[in-house]
Order: C-alpha cells, then structure tokens, then sequence
C-alpha cells in the first residue's frame, strides 16, 4: 500500500467515524448502528489489505480473508474490491500484521457470528505468520 492509499484510508476511516459522530449525537442512528458502520469499514479494510499480501502463508491468508467476508456478509456488508496490487515478502508480512490490528479494532463493535468470523481470521493470520 502506497503512503498515498494508507492517508487516503485513514481519512475516509476518521471522515466516517466523524459522520457516525455526528449523526449519533443527533439521534438520527444508534450506538449500535454507528459501530456497526466502524465496524464494516475496518473489517473491508483488512480484507483489501491481506488481498495485498504477495504469499499464500500455507492457505491462512486466504482463510482469513473467507472469514472476514462471513463477517461482513453476517453484517450485510461486502467486500469492496480494494487491494489489487502485489508485495514482497517483508511487505507482505507486516500487511498481514496491519490487518489483524484491524480485525483487533473491529472486534470491539461485533458481536455473535460475526465476531466469531473475525477471531478465525485472527488465527488464521497468527497461523500463517508462524510459518517460515
């Protein structure tokens, strides 16, 4: 992920909190809905930045990348199709450590199934970095 993609990320990430911000505080969604958005924004983020990953991890990345999709889908998101472009090892590696710091944010606003799905994904990223 280029400097670039990573600011433009992170703002549409703090642009979406804020929004979620605003219309909590004027009534218009509930706490749970406004997490809920967090939540999917985070968990398509992880998913475009495994998609980035150049190394299979002995099938764990893909795995995970299943399991973050359940999640969404369990949530009634989808995969927005970010994340095309292919990295080294080293690269991949930390994208792989990148997402679970995503999938760790996001679990904080799930709960049942989907939450369920995410902490798969968390093991399968564990699995696959253990292995060298």
């Amino acid at each position: 992920m280029t400097k670039f993609e990573a600011m433009k990320n992170n703002l549409f990430l703090r642009c979406s909190t804020l929004l979620a911000t605003i219309l909590l505080f004027l009534g218009l969604v509930t706490h749970v809905q406004a997490q809920s958005g967090a939540s999917v924004i985070l968990l398509d983020d992880a998913y475009a930045t495994l998609a980035q990953a150049k190394h299979d991890y002995q099938g764990h990345r893909v795995r995970a990348m299943k399991q973050i999709e359940a999640a969404l889908g369990e949530m009634g998101g989808k995969i927005s199709g970010k994340g095309r472009n292919r990295e080294s090892q080293g690269t991949s590696d930390a994208q792989m450590r990148a997402a679970e710091g995503l999938l760790q944010q996001a679990r904080a606003g799930l709960s049942g199934k989907s939450l369920k799905h995410v902490d798969h994904a968390i093991a399968q990223i564990n699995d696959g970095l253990s292995i060298r």
